[in-house]
């Protein structure tokens, strides 16, 4: 692609990116809140098939055409769904039900690090010094906070840390299989594969947790928690991941990757307001220490001259 078309095609990326941003970051609140009314598998189902219904309704009136894929194609696709769809829900549902909107907020900061250290293994790139000193440096300051805790409140909010960061790393693996496959799917495409199959997988957990019947797991009092559902399935889910997915087939995982810095700000921000969750001086440097080692990951190494010859 020529430079003018290439630098075209990227011009929607900053903002589009950002407003994605900020609606993950109440999402985080949002998804906290909705674990009051409704069991995880029940969450993670419920927000995945508004999502299909809304990539569907995309696809209706962009009048996208069904892809034609190769196996190989339905296997890379299968596995996206997997990681990002099916596990990363699972995981972050169950999260957050155990941790603090504010705690998932600042761990799901290690995205961009995560994303970079991926990039480098999956796409052969060099890991440097700098790359181990990131990892110290970023996941530090998540146990600068998650440490942090009276002794009673540290065993079930620490399961809940830890499965908000194997969603992260779960949603960086199909991160970078998506960038594998961008070359040849836009991003609707995509999206409107991996989501199905990653909500016909959730569905089939939900049913085995609850013996295979619709029951009152489904059952939400009031219109509220419906809204929280819809908003999160249609705006966060849907509409996110099919900028997310696009941003990664135009400039790539690593620098789509930054500008997940903001989530946490925006998430934690939105944890004091909306959910009264207290902030100190303890998340402001894990916040501090996380989003250094995430830049840190993400720079480009200095080529000198020297390395050039």
């Amino acid at each position: 692609m020529p430079a003018s078309l290439a630098s075209a095609a990227a011009a929607w990326v900053p903002a589009a990116l950002m407003a994605t941003m900020l609606v993950w970051g109440i999402n985080i609140p949002l998804v906290k809140a909705l674990t009051g009314w409704l069991d995880t598998a029940t969450i993670a189902m419920l927000r995945m098939g508004v999502a299909c219904a809304t990539f569907g309704a995309l696809a209706l009136w962009l009048r996208q055409p069904w892809p034609s894929l190769s196996r190989q194609q339905w296997l890379g696709l299968a596995a996206c769904a997997f990681f990002m769809v099916y596990l990363n829900q699972i995981l972050f549902a169950a999260g957050m039900a155990r941790t603090s909107a504010a705690n998932g907020a600042l761990i799901m900061a290690t995205a961009p690090l995560v994303s970079a250290l991926l990039a480098a293994v999956a796409f052969g790139e060099r890991l440097h010094l700098r790359h181990l000193a990131a990892v110290a440096l970023g996941f530090g300051g998540v146990a600068v906070v998650v440490l942090h805790r009276p002794a009673a409140a540290l065993s079930a909010a620490g399961w809940g840390d830890l499965l908000v960061l194997g969603s992260v790393v779960s949603f960086a693996t199909g991160g970078a299989l998506v960038q594998r496959m961008s070359a040849r799917l836009d991003p609707l495409s995509l999206s409107g594969v991996i989501y199905p199959l990653g909500t016909v997988l959730l569905t089939l957990h939900w049913l085995a947790d609850h013996g295979g019947t619709i029951d009152a797991a489904l059952q939400l009092p009031g219109w509220w928690p419906w809204a929280l559902v819809v908003f999160s399935g249609v705006f966060a889910t849907a509409l996110g991941n099919w900028i997310w997915n696009g941003a990664i087939g135009t400039i790539g995982v690593a620098r789509t990757a930054v500008y997940a810095y903001w989530v946490p700000v925006f998430g934690m921000g939105f944890a004091a307001l909306l959910l009264g969750e207290p902030l100190n001086g303890w998340y402001a440097l894990g916040l501090a220490m996380v989003l250094g080692g995430s830049r840190l990951a993400a720079r480009r190494p200095v080529v000198l001259a020297s390395d050039r010859e």
